[in-house]
């Protein structure tokens, strides 16, 4: 740490409340510091404190901060591109008394993070993404917000010798583990509180279920380009990976008369070599 508790609870104080005078007034300047968020109704969180300013541009004035030091504020910014999902982006900013200093959080950073709004995939559709994933006998299979399992029992149902299922959400968990109850696959398959993010053992997959959305996708893309094997397939209900393109779509007509898309992909050698390099 850079800076005390104390020294950052002063500096928090200030700038919510405009004090100017906690240290030697010879020595103290003020600043500005300007933060760029992703959407005009973002919401911004500076040292765990609610901001009320909005726009895409937002400026405070910093207080007066003792000159000589590092000061850093903890700048945390979460919103939703769209109406089921809630992305979260952090910065630290480092800065020195009288600094203007810009935190730019509209750009991309692997280290975001993204809390999906639970679906449930029909079953006629968990069914054709079971039969697109071409499950055999030898499959381990993850599901990434694996919401109440479905998609994870299915796949044992037809053949998986595991499954894995991640989700954030306890009463998801909770469900999931009821499922697998009634199922008697308790043997088979995990159920796992967590952030799919963190995972670090994609690598035990062959399979990989996804209905997490787009934002999701392209968090998740690079870790599984990394852990999983040569050959492991991927298949998603409706979201893509950005410009990796599928190897297989299909459009499929619902029980209920709607249009479902599914898509496939397989990790390969080139992908490996791609990520080995940088």
């Amino acid at each position: 740490m850079r800076t005390a508790t104390l020294t950052r609870g002063l500096a928090l104080m200030g700038l919510l409340l405009g004090l100017t005078a906690f240290a030697p007034a010879q020595d103290v300047k003020k600043g500005k510091l300007k933060v760029l968020v992703p959407q005009d109704d973002a919401t911004l969180k500076i040292l765990g404190k609610e901001m009320k300013a909005t726009g895409k541009e937002r400026v405070f004035d910093l207080p007066a901060l003792e000159a000589g030091k590092e000061w850093e504020y903890d700048v945390v910014v979460t919103w939703r591109p769209n109406n089921y999902t809630v992305m979260t982006r952090k910065k630290l900013v480092v800065f020195k008394s009288g600094d203007e200093v810009t935190a730019d959080l509209t750009k991309d950073d692997e280290k975001d993070r993204a809390e999906i709004r639970y679906v449930p995939t029909p079953d006629d559709v968990t069914a054709e993404m079971i039969k697109l994933a071409k499950i055999s006998k030898d499959d381990i299979v993850f599901e990434p917000g694996c919401g109440d399992s479905r998609i994870t029992i299915a796949a044992v149902k037809a053949g998986a010798k595991k499954g894995v299922g991640i989700d954030l959400d306890p009463e998801r968990i909770k469900e999931s583990k009821d499922n697998i109850k009634t199922a008697k696959l308790e043997d088979k398959i995990e159920a796992r509180l967590g952030d799919a993010l963190d995972i670090k053992d994609f690598g035990d997959a062959n399979v990989v279920f996804l209905y997490m959305g787009n934002e999701f996708n392209m968090l998740i893309r690079p870790i599984l380009w990394s852990q999983l094997k040569v050959g492991t397939r991927i298949v998603s209900h409706r979201f893509i990976m950005g410009d990796w393109k599928p190897e297989q779509s299909k459009t499929i007509t619902g029980a209920d008369g709607d249009e479902y898309e599914i898509h496939l992909w397989t990790i390969t050698e080139e992908i490996k070599k791609k990520i080995a390099k940088k």
